[in-house]
């Protein structure tokens, strides 16, 4: 490569550590509350109690994979529902576009797991080895004893945490009490010790040591929020026009030309990402709001307005520039976007609201025995023979009848069910098998194919539900 050629470009640039510095402000104030908030829902929800019955777990929120149930408070989902799943993912998703039109990367600032962990480790950081230039310090001095005795008080309690992380993860997949009291035991099934282990190990290593790195190198979000942002998005900026050209020396010859940035670098200090907001908008940046508290508390001790860096849209650039007031957030936030993702969110809410208000607590599913397709009877009578698997979502054991139509050509006799009903067991499927009989020479007997329809109807409560199947006969001598 001669002299006057570039090297090029790195893809990777080896981490170097950031120390955030505290800050105090409206926004590190709305973070800290987020973070108690996300912290002990995730950490108190599966020891909260919920009572359904002698016959169902009383967890409040379950994950029962053994028995392929999913409990959340008072809603039991079945694996046939899975539907309710997808609808709940697709309601993410469409939130994830929605809050990102409007409000740029709030999710990344304010609710991300890998943000709310990070922010939670270097509260323990700060706490045990000091706020950003003693930490400083203590990385850039030679290792002794002070230095190894705060780093192995910091890094046991970060994993600490990290294992409170993944047990309180396993937690949700069985009884909690339970498990706990298994794991102490050394009983608990092997899965459960290592996805503990694996959790604790990515939650240590991903919020204690990589940090800012997963957001920038493996996060794909922080891309693919590009095509859901414009320029009436609200998210944070430096107002260079108000803040330019900078300098410190407020008293020196030539000041009244400063602009209000004093370059005193608040803003960057106690950036976690650390980047510098006034370079513009960055990949880096998770918009989390602590430069805007910074900017606003320097702001205030030189006695100038406040919001030079802050929340804002960069299509009242032009307005501000010419000394005009920006328009209403309500006109950002409220544009055709957003009522768009907003009217397709509520419509997937509504369509789950009223599938899980008007589902049925008894269903079917019918599997025609295609081994052999029909039987002819000593009668002349054909018989064919289904798989018939009733459910009973029901919190009590039931009795059953399972009737065909249309019964005047149909008839039907279940194996094993004297009088043709029989009992399930409460929250639980049954497996039956039916026969279906035509007499000889009848029209279903000599077709190919006849439709016809099963019922089940719960005896007790008179509620009914039905499946669609088809009958086979003999269509040759």
């Amino acid at each position: 490569m001669s002299s006057t050629e570039q090297p090029p470009e790195r893809l990777y640039v080896a981490r170097e550590p950031i120390f955030p510095r505290r800050v105090s402000g409206r926004f590190r104030t709305i973070r800290w509350w987020l973070l108690a908030i996300c912290l002990g829902l995730y950490y108190l929800l599966p020891w909260l109690r919920w009572d359904r019955g002698p016959n169902l777990p009383d967890q409040a929120v379950l994950i029962d994979l053994a028995n392929r149930r999913f409990f959340f408070f008072w809603i039991e989902i079945w694996p046939h529902e899975f539907y309710f799943v997808a609808g709940l993912l697709i309601m993410a998703g469409l939130g994830l576009f929605l809050f990102t039109s409007a409000l740029g990367r709030v999710w990344c600032g304010y609710f991300c797991p890998q943000t709310v962990w990070t922010d939670l480790f270097i509260l323990t950081e700060r706490w045990i080895e000091g706020d950003r230039n003693k930490r400083v310090r203590l990385w850039n001095q030679k290792w002794d004893f002070r230095k190894t005795r705060l780093r192995f008080s910091k890094w046991t309690l970060w994993l600490a945490i990290s294992i409170a992380t993944g047990g309180a993860w396993v937690f949700y997949f069985a009884d909690a009490p339970t498990l706990l009291w298994q794991l102490v035991t050394l009983q608990a099934h092997p899965v459960a010790y290592s996805t503990i282990l694996v959790l604790t190990l990515t939650t240590l290593i991903l919020g204690g040591f990589m940090r800012e790195q997963v957001c920038i190198y493996m996060c794909p979000w922080p891309r693919i929020q590009a095509a859901m942002m414009d320029e009436d998005t609200i998210t944070i900026g430096y107002r260079d026009w108000r803040g330019e050209p900078r300098g410190k020396h407020r008293k020196a010859e030539g000041a009244e030309v400063l602009g209000d940035c004093i370059d005193c670098f608040a803003c960057v200090n106690v950036c976690p990402m650390g980047i510098d907001i006034r370079d513009g908008q960055q990949l880096a940046c998770i918009t989390c709001g602590l430069c805007i508290d910074a900017c606003d508390e320097v702001m205030e001790k030189i006695g100038k307005p406040r919001g030079l860096v802050d929340y804002m849209a960069l299509s009242d650039e032009t307005r501000e520039r010419a000394g005009e007031r920006p328009r209403s957030v309500w006109t950002h936030v409220f544009r055709t976007r957003t009522v768009l993702y907003t009217v397709l969110w509520s419509a997937v809410g509504v369509g789950l609201m009223v599938a899980l208000f008007v589902r049925s607590d008894i269903d079917l599913t019918v599997a025609p025995i295609r081994n052999p397709t029909f039987v002819t009877l000593s009668d002349g009578s054909i018989r064919n023979a289904y798989e018939v698997r009733v459910r009973n979502m029901q919190g009590e054991a039931r009795d059953f009848a399972i009737t065909v139509v249309p019964a005047d050509v149909f008839k039907i006799e279940i194996e094993g069910a004297e009088g043709g009903t029989f009992t399930v067991a409460p929250d639980a499927t049954e497996l039956k098998r039916v026969y279906v009989i035509v007499p000889p020479g009848s029209a279903p007997a000599t077709a190919q194919s006849t439709p016809m329809r099963l019922w089940l109807e719960d005896l007790a409560a008179a509620e009914r539900a039905f499946n669609d199947t088809i009958f086979h006969g003999r269509t040759t001598p």
